[in-house]
């Protein structure tokens, strides 16, 4: 009762064959199921512990909310305040994002969402008379910025 030659090699072939269509159809069944990804529709850029108070950045963030991309950019050319530049930055880093991530167009981009929330706090001390000593905080802040389409 043994096989001949042949007869073993046909059946090995058919075995490959089999296993062979088994990996295509996985496949195939992993092309299809992945799904398609929502279209975006908004950017955002975020700086943590930026070396200046909360209370400052929102001065400069207020002028600057719900404006067009370079009509903010403009305004902030114009602004003599400490935080004006890392204000600015973020800004420029959500419209980069904006058009070479998610392929928005430059010219179209407007703040939608800007804001900034307390990041760490440095805690020193400054000496005071008959050596004594008080404390002194250095605030930090996180900027947020979200750029949207119009």
């Amino acid at each position: 009762m043994a096989r001949s030659k042949k007869s073993e090699d046909v059946v090995l072939k058919e075995k490959a064959d089999i296993k062979r269509g088994k990996k295509e159809k996985k496949a195939k069944a992993e092309v299809k199921a992945a799904p398609q990804k929502p279209q975006v529709s908004e950017a955002r850029a975020i700086a943590y512990n930026v070396r200046v108070t909360p209370r400052k950045a929102r001065l400069v963030i207020d002028l600057v909310r719900g404006k067009d991309v370079k009509v903010a950019l403009g305004i902030l050319a114009n602004v003599n305040k400490a935080a004006v530049a890392p204000v600015s930055k973020v800004i420029k880093s959500a419209a980069a994002n904006a058009t070479n991530n998610f392929m928005m167009d430059e010219n179209k981009l407007y703040i939608k969402e800007i804001y900034a929330n307390d990041g760490m706090r440095m805690k020193r001390y400054i000496p005071r008379a008959k050596g004594s000593a008080s404390g002194l905080v250095k605030r930090m802040s996180h900027i947020t910025c979200v750029v949207k389409e119009r």
